[in-house]
């Protein structure tokens, strides 16, 4: 997944961005404080649409 694509398609929506390094490679996903994604748990990386989709689904329209 690239997350520049992810961070350009919602700029305008986005007030902020943490970055939080860790060990063994995880890569989470929280929006608003709910998990979106999770590499911990699929055991991969993520595909674009897996992240971008549920925050798309939580920008009012």
């Amino acid at each position: 997944m690239r997350a520049v694509e992810a961070l350009l398609e919602f700029e305008h929506h986005i007030d902020e961005v943490t970055l939080i390094p860790s060990k063994g490679g995880a890569f989470e996903v929280i929006v608003d404080g709910d998990l979106v994604y999770s590499k911990k748990e699929t055991g991969r990386h993520a595909e674009l649409h897996e992240v971008v989709d549920p925050v798309r689904d939580r920008i009012p329209s």
